[in-house]
């Protein structure tokens, strides 16, 4: 039987093994409390997103042009960002 440094006690074959079984068990279970929360945009979310990239495009074409194209231009380039584009 195998002897622990720590302890001095002995510990069984069959003990290490179920240690070893049990450890990634746990780990696993963790892992997938992590995954089991995905991240999801909500539309009032992307819609913030969106106003304040139409802000910063009118103001940097000095506030003079249409305001839709403000925001259909802000919308492409959000909509780009969020699908990794």
């Amino acid at each position: 039987m195998a002897t622990t440094e720590t302890t001095g006690k002995k510990t069984s074959p069959a003990k290490k093994a179920a240690a070893k079984t049990a450890a990634p068990k746990a780990k696993s279970a963790a892992t997938r409390k992590k995954a089991a929360k995905p991240s999801v945009m909500t539309s009032e979310e992307r819609y913030k997103m969106i106003e304040t990239a139409a802000y910063y495009i009118a103001e940097k074409n000095g506030f003079n042009t249409n305001h839709m194209d403000h925001w259909l231009a802000a919308e492409l380039e959000v909509d780009a960002k969020l699908n990794g584009a």
